[in-house]
């Protein structure tokens, strides 16, 4: 593999994207770019709403099939921004860009990546994914094209790891509370304060262990993220709502978890969605085994990625840069992480026995 030739394919390419806005649910113009990018160097490509997806040219229906997938979405730039967000300023070997990190960076060195391994004799058929909607978990992202894009045996997720294998991740689940209590004037003994019913719930969250811990992710870690209530000093509010972020391992589905917080909380309880549970790969399938040989670590990731809607096979969140600098004011990636990232993705990626 020319590593250069590639490295310098992938760094144009980051360039182009982060001086495109593509926030959640606007990422067209981003996928207009690797649309054509794919084009260029002679792949059909497919393409549904914001996701655009491509095989390799000798694709081969009696092989099994990895996924190379990244996301084309960006957050919105913090207001602690000092740079233009949209201009891919190099500077002491960083590349500074909204989305540079999370996770421009992964998906140009998986693109590089895939391009490195066309023509090469593998025992397996590659899909390159870009798609939308992961800042926001939408519908529109990923799980939009996985029937499209038919049968996949194993999945490596493009997210700034440090190129570490992060080969399980916590689930997530947001949850809406009402606290209900009766209104009164403050001045008197009435009414029923919905804070203080909310301050016993809040307490519970705060101090509450679920039994089971996971050796790799921890403990399912339960935050209140968001609390509102009353319209005035001299009335009770009879209304507290508060919303709590639950992050779950393997040990809990968001289902299971949501039944122990409803049965102990008195406030009402909603949940947004029960679709992001934990997921993760077996640490002896031949993907890891491999990135062990090569002298990768591995660990257990508290945050969230399209893993999470991932059906029907085993996936690995793997990239270059540091999950520390997403959503961060000044966003960058090192430049040399990006190479060593598709040199680290060849060299697992290349002979690989799935």
């Amino acid at each position: 593999m020319d590593l250069k030739k590639y490295t310098e394919i992938a760094l144009t390419t980051l360039k182009q994207l982060i001086s495109i806005q593509s926030y959640s649910k606007q990422e067209n113009q981003a996928a207009d770019v690797m649309e054509q990018k794919l084009t260029d160097f002679g792949y059909q490509v497919h393409r549904k709403g914001n996701n655009v997806w491509a095989f390799n040219k000798d694709f081969d229906d009696k092989k099994p099939v990895l996924l190379l997938n990244s996301h084309l979405d960006t957050v919105k730039p913090s207001e602690k921004y000092t740079k233009d967000p949209f201009n891919p300023e190099v500077s002491e070997g960083k590349l500074y860009g909204l989305g540079s990190n999370d996770a421009g960076g992964c998906l140009v060195s998986l693109f590089a990546s895939f391009l490195a391994l066309e023509g090469t004799d593998q025992d397996y058929n590659r899909v390159f994914a870009a798609s939308a909607e992961e800042e926001i978990s939408g519908t529109g992202g990923f799980e939009l094209i996985q029937d499209e894009i038919g049968r996949i045996d194993v999945g490596i997720v493009g997210e700034p790891t440090l190129m570490e294998m992060a080969i399980a991740e916590k689930g997530l689940m947001v949850l809406d509370c009402d606290a209900i209590g009766v209104p009164g004037h403050a001045a008197r003994n009435e009414g029923v304060n919905a804070i203080t019913i909310a301050m016993r719930d809040i307490e519970w969250l705060h101090s509450y262990k679920f039994a089971l811990e996971s050796e790799m992710l921890g403990a399912v870690k339960m935050t209140v993220t968001q609390i509102n209530a009353g319209k005035q000093h001299n009335v009770i509010p009879s209304s507290c709502k508060f919303v709590v972020d639950v992050r779950t391992n393997e040990h809990y589905s968001n289902e299971k978890a949501f039944a122990i917080i409803k049965e102990k909380l008195e406030s009402n309880v909603t949940a947004r969605s029960f679709r992001m549970n934990s997921s993760g790969i077996p640490l002896e399938h031949p993907l890891i085994q491999t990135g062990l040989n090569l002298g990768m670590k591995y660990y257990g990731s508290p945050t969230t990625s399209d893993q999470a809607i991932m059906k029907g096979f085993p996936t690995l969140k793997l990239g270059p840069g540091d999950s520390a600098r997403s959503h961060t004011a000044d966003e960058f990636i090192y430049m040399d992480e990006i190479e060593k990232g598709i040199e680290k993705y060849y060299n697992l990626l290349n002979g690989l026995k799935i």
